[in-house]
């Protein structure tokens, strides 16, 4: 018999305790990887139409002057709201005072020798039916009456003009809005029709925006129809997007379409009407401005971000109630704000990941957590779709 030793009998021994602890580390499977899922809704999803929309004044008044001379004073804050017939401008008033004096003593003398003439013509007829004066006297005291009449006519047209330019002196608002900054400055000279400032009426406010002929033909009949109703028996089904991301909350009405195609462009302008109560919307802000052109009831979306694609063809990884990974491919329809709509191949309920998709395996087996979704305007919009 071969006679083992101390030392190979202590080699053998580790061997064997390192050979079972090899054995027993090959035995432990890794965990299974995490994954964030969330859950396939339904609900009814608004599909919408977006367009870039120019705003403007629902009316725009230029503020001209109708006299001229020097500007002695103006009488608002710019960029103030006014009221229709508030003071703006003042003209310099004393030439146009003194006409207006003029005028109404040129109109009282004028009087006076009409009622001088009348006097005549009364005396003359009275002589004539007694045949003290002779017909072609009283037929000259008539036309001399008539033609005081005329001058006090004349007279009293001057007066009313005289009065007109006094008055035009004064430069008011003829609408109600938000006036703009003063192009001239004080103790200028003033020339008729000269631009002063403008006023704008802001609320309602306009939206003016551009659709293709395309769309146009597509939906021509709920325009047409559109058309037809009062302004105010219209529904709100315009929306704005302001330049921060936020929705604004006042909804817009269907003004009206341009008679006509832009050749140039082959698209027609529309223009939108909206409530601006609080004047935070004003002329020439640029805004996205969409509507709803038609619903999809009872549709399944998930988060954009749990969709891939790889040469056309759309994926889904699916967690099953096992927990076990199924990669599904699914038919996709439109987006809308953070979620996509599956029109094929997924049921609400069914649980697909969002992040962690890489870490998926067909087959395998994954430990799912919910995801949550960052609160943001479109999300919060999705969840008051959710019936």
């Amino acid at each position: 018999m071969m006679k083992i030793t101390p030392n190979l009998f202590f080699i053998t021994a580790c061997c064997a305790i390192l050979a079972a602890g090899c054995e027993k580390q090959e035995k432990v499977a890794p965990p299974p990887p995490v994954v964030l899922v969330s859950e396939a809704q339904q609900q009814n999803v608004p599909i919408y139409e977006e367009s870039i929309a120019t705003l403007d004044g629902s009316t725009n008044t230029n503020i001209r002057a109708q006299v001229s001379g020097y500007l002695v004073s103006q009488n608002y804050i710019e960029g103030s709201t006014v009221k229709k017939g508030q003071l703006l401008f003042q003209i310099d008033p004393r030439t146009y005072q003194a006409t207006l004096d003029r005028a109404q003593a040129e109109l009282a003398s004028a009087q006076a020798q009409q009622l001088q003439a009348q006097q005549t013509e009364d005396r003359n007829r009275q002589m004539y039916a007694q045949d003290a004066v002779s017909k072609k006297n009283l037929d000259n005291s008539v036309q001399a009456n008539e033609a005081a009449k005329a001058q006090v006519m004349a007279a009293k047209a001057e007066v009313e003009t005289a009065k007109l330019n006094l008055n035009y002196t004064k430069v008011i608002s003829p609408i109600d809005g938000v006036i703009g900054k003063a192009i001239p400055s004080l103790g200028d000279l003033i020339s008729p029709a000269q631009e002063l400032s403008t006023v704008s009426t802001i609320n309602p406010i306009r939206a003016n925006f551009t659709v293709s002929e395309q769309f146009y033909l597509l939906h021509a009949e709920k325009i047409v129809e559109s058309s037809k109703l009062p302004l105010e028996q219209r529904p709100d089904r315009l929306e704005i997007i302001l330049a921060n991301g936020d929705i604004y909350s006042h909804k817009g009405k269907f003004d009206y379409i341009n008679r006509q195609v832009d050749t140039s462009t082959g698209t027609f302008l529309v223009t939108g009407l909206f409530p601006n109560p609080q004047s935070i919307l004003r002329p020439g802000q640029y805004a996205r401005l969409r509507a709803v052109v038609k619903n999809i009831p009872d549709a399944i979306v998930v988060p954009q971000r749990a969709v891939s694609e790889m040469q056309g063809i759309y994926q889904i990884v699916v967690i099953k109630d096992d927990g076990t990974v199924d990669l599904r491919k699914v038919t996709v329809g439109p987006q809308v704000g953070s979620v996509w709509v599956i029109m094929n191949g997924l049921k609400a309920g069914e649980k697909v990941v969002v992040e962690g998709i890489q870490k998926c395996v067909p087959g395998a087996k994954v430990i799912a957590r919910p995801f949550e979704a960052p609160k943001t305007a479109a999300n919060s919009e999705t969840a008051q779709n959710k019936e």
